[in-house]
């Protein structure tokens, strides 16, 4: 099979856990990203293994882009992952608002992690059946941020919030959650 001519070159630099979803000669450094045509910059992302739902910030050679952005030859990005702990609104944001008011739902996989943060006070759902269609329908009916550990339904177009959860313990998986949206001031033992 001869290899493949690609026409143009951007360069990548994705930022903090964003590189968890990388292989591991691509983490927190620049590298190439060889195309061809004009994909939205949401394209590449997604095709080195990044879920759309992980970022929050694009730089392209400076300025804030959003998903629809069209890669050009010599393009220089940068991919941030999502700020819930800070308030970055005056830089265009890849979706309408944050999600201030922490309510979760969890596949079917991290019941126990949802037990966990109930414990804690916060609302959190978990769905009983491993149906996507039904965790992304209650993600966006009661504005729920999807906790899971499948990448693959976290590049779902319809989910605007949503976390892969890294570690399989429970109890680091919590500390993932309060971290990551700054809970620890919220957490209210033994109450719903």
């Amino acid at each position: 099979m001869p290899n493949r001519v690609f026409d143009n070159t951007a360069s990548f630099r994705f930022y903090e856990e964003l590189n968890d979803f990388l292989p591991p000669d691509k983490r927190k450094k620049v590298f190439d990203y060889r195309f061809n045509g004009n994909p939205a910059i949401k394209d590449p992302i997604e095709a080195l293994g990044v879920p759309r739902t992980e970022v929050d910030l694009i730089i392209v050679n400076g300025k804030s882009v959003g998903f629809d952005h069209t890669l050009k030859n010599a393009d220089l990005v940068s991919v941030y992952p999502v700020f819930e702990s800070i308030d970055i609104s005056p830089i265009l944001k890849l979706r309408e608002t944050p999600l201030r008011k922490s309510a979760f739902i969890l596949a079917t996989h991290l019941g126990k992690l949802a037990k966990l943060l109930r414990l804690l006070g916060f609302d959190a759902e978990y769905s009983k059946e491993d149906v996507d269609t039904e965790i992304i329908r209650k993600s966006i009916q009661e504005k729920r941020i999807i906790l899971t550990r499948d990448r693959q339904l976290l590049q779902r177009k319809e989910i605007t919030h949503g976390v892969c959860i890294r570690s399989t313990d429970q109890e680091l998986q919590v500390k993932e959650v309060l971290k990551r949206f700054d809970l620890y001031s919220q957490i209210k033992e033994f109450h719903r």
